[in-house]
């Protein structure tokens, strides 16, 4: 009797904890209008799409690529060092 109650106590935590992570992942997704590509400031195997080397995101080759971009809140990229909004030409 003990271990039926523990076992649905634990199950029904999961999914009150897996209901909230989908909400937050949700509220995340919906701000998609508040995000801006930043070329030049994505660190080797972190970009966020494909650049002009490669068809991946992850696979930049190095440090601050040029073609290479990030997804940041809107009006960020333009405070980092060396970040563009706009791609290099060709892309």
């Amino acid at each position: 009797m003990k271990s039926t109650k523990h076992a649905v106590s634990t199950a029904l935590a999961s999914l009150l904890a897996l209901g909230s992570l989908t909400l937050q992942a949700e509220a995340v997704a919906g701000d998609k209008a508040d995000v801006e590509k930043c070329y030049g400031v994505a660190k080797a195997g972190k970009n966020d799409c494909k650049t002009l080397s490669n068809a991946c995101a992850g696979h930049a080759g190095t440090d601050n690529q040029k073609d290479a971009f990030i997804a940041l809140p809107a009006g960020t990229c333009e405070r980092i060092v060396g970040g563009s909004l706009e791609a290099p030409a060709g892309m």
